[in-house]
This record gives structure tokens, sequence and C-alpha cells, in this order.
């Protein structure tokens, strides 16, 4: 019998499902199950992404061999079945109606936690809706019942009030669950913040900015609502949420890349860009690893991005500077929060760009700036960034960064100080992605896909082997440094047609790192004419504060807009 998801040649989205699903059901068949009946002990939520794929493959007649469909179906119906009986269903008890997060080492014993059901609880509803008539009756029946403890729960009766991934979820429960149960004071609700949520983020922009993984969650949970809607004002609603969020992922992407600066970023998207199967389905424009780190559901729902911004996405033939306004949420403080400055320089081989200002994000995750490069289908490294480790740093995850760093973004150029206060490790830390390098005094210079890359640092550094990328450590008083990237098509029209050349011409023109005083109150600068000869000056220290200049000229944030 065949599923509710059809594949048409013609359909280049679908197809790129059909291989996610397809690879996701073959690894699932073949992953032998703990004693639990579970294959994953550390997210609850896998065992049923997983069991979910599996289970659509081996109803389908095209996406498995016949001769192994019932045993798919039975191993996908036995992981889902124990998986929804794992949910809290005495009402009554803290967190009823939710799953437990992590599951060791006895599943039927784990405590129930908040997180679980903000986004499986809604993916279950649209599970149940499409492939219902081919459940067998025990799951039919956990399936509803789970269903009613959820709703009763009431887990998603909340205010919108820090415009996060969070409240997204809640609001897209509120007008799946408001509808099933027909509710119409939760759909109410539920309209009411998709409205609040969607003014806000037009207004100020997403206070959540770059944020991996959980921007996908925000796709996956107004997807959700759009294809379960039936209500078409409502779903127009949604449609221009959607149409918004595809566009701000549209202005930072080059080739399942995303560029720029990230309030958090997790080990599968820092250092390099591993969570990417939404773009995959979405765009399409680079190859797909056999590593998918967090399948969730790219391989079921989709919403097509506007044309404009499958446009901007997939044509990045002309460079183009994105400068972008955007505003953190303080509940309860009556002071308005600072502006912040999003800046990228996206190219056809390389992006470059970051936050111009330090954020305190949640566990201390934000990514301040980096280069970027086009997402291989091997899942390496594409990432180049240096920082000076902060709460939460540990060697071999480099994420968690000090606040102390100025910096200075101008197209290809990124400038970096670090005036890290006495007393504390100096040391900074660097990541470059696997190519050809050359080491020089203080610098090193690199050819990684057609784009070179020179790095001057103010002291002498280290390199080290990493998983995928080499690791720059350079320790010392009044750290800095300053990089820039030329496409191989550049430097060859500038007569430069190897590594070895290209570090010659770049070595000719080193920043001048300089430091004026000592300790805390030291004046840090450095001076820099680039590769277009664009005269870059950045200065920290001093009692004006940090200064940034481009040819003499403060730096301007009169042109960036939400």
């Amino acid at each position: 019998m065949t599923a509710r998801l059809s594949f048409k040649l013609d359909n280049p989205y679908a197809l790129r499902q059909r291989e996610i699903i397809q690879k996701v059901a073959a690894e699932a068949l073949e992953l032998p199950l703990k004693d639990s009946g579970l294959w994953f002990h550390n997210d609850v939520r896998n065992n049923f992404y997983y069991a979910c794929y599996l289970f659509a493959a081996a109803v389908d007649d095209s996406l498995l061999p016949e001769a192994v469909r019932e045993q798919a179906r039975q191993k996908a119906e036995t992981v889902l079945l124990e998986t929804v009986l794992l949910q809290n269903r005495q009402p009554g008890t803290h967190l009823y109606g939710h799953w437990p997060l992590g599951l060791d080492p006895l599943p039927r014993e784990a405590a129930p936690h908040e997180l679980p059901v903000e986004i499986m609880g809604s993916l279950l509803i649209w599970f149940c809706k499409h492939y219902n008539s081919q459940f067998s009756a025990a799951l039919r029946v956990a399936v509803h019942t789970a269903a009613g403890h959820i709703y009763r729960s009431g887990f998603f009766r909340k205010e919108v009030v820090h415009y996060g991934h969070h409240e997204a979820k809640y609001t897209a429960a509120k007008l799946i669950f408001g509808q099933l149960f027909g509710d119409e004071e939760l759909r109410a609700d539920g309209l009411e913040s998709l409205e609040q949520t969607l003014q806000y983020i037009r207004a100020q922009g997403m206070p959540e900015y770059g944020s991996l993984p959980w921007f996908w969650h925000w796709i996956q949970a107004f997807t959700c609502a759009w294809e379960l809607e039936e209500d078409s004002a409502v779903q127009a609603v949604l449609s221009e949420m959607l149409d918004y969020l595809w566009h701000e992922r549209a202005a930072f992407y080059l080739r399942g890349a995303w560029v720029g600066a990230h309030s958090r970023g997790w080990p599968h998207d820092v250092p390099a860009d591993r969570n990417v199967l939404h773009d995959y389905v979405q765009f399409g424009d680079f190859p797909l690893s056999g590593d998918m780190p967090r399948t969730e559901y790219a391989g079921f729902l989709f919403y097509e991005a506007p044309a404009g911004a499958r446009e901007l996405a997939l044509d990045r033939r002309n460079a183009i500077e994105v400068k972008r306004l955007t505003q953190k949420v303080a509940p309860g403080d009556p002071q308005p929060q600072p502006l912040l400055h999003s800046y990228a320089y996206i190219t056809e081989g390389y992006a470059a760009g970051g936050l111009w200002e330090r954020v305190e994000e949640f566990d201390n995750e934000q990514l301040r700036w980096a280069y970027s490069l086009p997402v291989s289908g091997e899942g390496e490294v594409n990432r180049l960034y240096f920082f000076h480790p902060g709460e939460g740093y540990r060697a071999g995850d480099p994420r968690h960064q000090s606040p102390y760093m100025e910096v200075l973004y101008h197209k290809g150029t990124v400038l970096s100080l670090f005036p890290v206060p006495e007393g504390t490790d100096n040391t900074i830390a660097g990541v470059l992605p696997e190519g050809e390098w050359q080491q020089q005094e203080q610098a090193v210079y690199g050819l990684v896909k057609e784009v070179y890359f020179a790095v001057w640092l103010s002291h002498t550094y280290q390199l080290a082997s990493r998983d995928g990328y080499l690791e720059v450590t350079a320790a010392g008083k009044h750290g800095a440094v300053a990089v820039e990237a030329v496409t191989a098509k550049e430097a060859a029209a500038a007569g430069l047609n190897s590594l070895t050349e290209f570090a010659a011409a770049m070595a000719a023109r080193k920043p001048v790192f300089a430091a004026e005083g000592v300790g805390a109150e030291a004046a840090l600068s450095i001076t820099h004419t680039t590769f277009t000869g664009d005269l870059l000056r950045l200065e920290a220290g001093k009692d004006n504060g940090t200064v940034t200049a481009v040819n003499g000229s403060p730096v301007s944030f009169a042109e960036y807009k939400v």
C-alpha cells in the first residue's frame, strides 16, 4: 500500500526528501535495538524521528525492497509504540503529558522533561494524520491517547515574551491542538501569538540571529502548522511567517553554509555546517553528506520558499554586502536593549562577516564572526575564524568565546583585537579548514576550495591537527589577528596563479600591529591595506573606546536595516 508521500520525477524537492527518507530508513533498519526496544538513549526524539522515517519507507511501495518492508514496518512500530508510551500519562503530576529527554539507564524510569513535547508533540499529530490508517490498532490507540494527554497538559499555554524558538513552537502547537480538539479559544490565542511574533520580528529582527539548530525548529513548527491548518485565513498568516523565515535564511546562505554571526551554534553547526537537511531540500545546490546529525522532519515537512528568497540564495555571481539590524529582548527591563549590527560579505566562493557587538548568549554559544565556504558532501569543516576562549570552552570544541574581542569587517577582510585583562590567559585560538597552507613567521597563507586566505597574527603561533581542521593558538599580551580572503579568480586577474605567488604578494602588505601603553590601559591597533587597496584601521583601548575606519572615514551603520 502506498502512503501519503508521492514522489514525482518533476518535483526536485520531493525527490530530495525521498533521498533523506531512504538514507535514514536504511540506517534505522540495520541499527540494532537496545534491550529497551529503542535505538537511542541520548535523546528520546531521535527514536521518534528514525521510527517515523522507517515506517514511512516501509509502507511505501518504492522506498524499500519488498522483501524487507514487513520487517521494517514491525521494527518501526515497535520503536514508535515504546517511544509514545514513555510519556507521563498521570494527570496532576509534574510535567504531565511530557516525555523524558535523556533515557539512561532505564527509559521507562526516566523523568519527564519540558523540551521534547515542544516539537515532537506537533510532529506526532502530523504523522498521525498522514499514516494513522496504516498504524496497528495498538499504535493507533497509543498515539490518539498521547495526543489527548498533550492537549490536556497545556504546555503551550504561555505568553510570547522572548520571541524565541520555544515560543514559536508553543504558538504552532496552540493552532494545531486547538484545531484538533475544537478549542476555539486556544486557536484564537495561537493566532494572536503568531501575529504578535510576526509583527515583532518584522520590526525588530530576530533576537535569535543565526541560531542553530533552533532556527530549524521555527521552520518545522510553523510548516507543520501550515500543512495541518484547515482555515485559509490562518494558513495565510502562517505563510507570511514562513516567507519571512525563508527570506531570513536566504540572506545568509551560501551553498549550504549559514554565513556570518550566530547567537548559538551546536557542535554539528560549528565549526562545520553539518545540520543542512532543510537547506538541501529547499535549495539542493550542494551534495548531501552521508553524515546527517540532526534528521528531525526535513524529509517530511516542506514549504516552498518565495521565489525572491530562492533567487537570492542560489545566485551569488555578484558579491553582496548584507547589513542587518536586530535587538535582544529583556522582559521586565524598562530600558530599550541596544541595537545589534550584523554584517556579511557574500561572494560566489566564500563569505565573511559577523556581529559588530559582543552579546552574552545562552550557554555562551555566540559565534562572533567567521569566513564560510560552501558545504561539501563530506561534512568537512568549512569555516575559518579566531576567538579568545571563554566560559564553557574546552580543547577540541572551538566554541564558547570570551567578551575580549573588538572587530572590523570590510568585504573580504576581518580585523580582530583581543584586549584581554591582566591575569587572564591571553591565548587566542583559531580554526583553519583543511587545504594547502604555507607557514611563515606570524603569518599563514592558504588555498582552500578556490579561495586564498592570508592570516596574520601579532605573535608567534602553533598549529595542531584536529578533527577536520587545523587549530591555531597564539599566546601573548595585546593579541591581534587580521584575515583576508581572495578568490582564485581575483588572484589570477592580478597575475597570482599559485599559493606561493599569493603568499609572496600578501607578505608584502602585512598589517601593522601596535600597542601603546601597558597593562589593561594599553591602546591596541591594526592598520591594514587590503588586496584591493582599501585602508582599514581598528583601534581599541583608548579613552574614546573602539575606533573603526575605512579609507579614513569612520564605519557608518546608517545602511543597516532590519
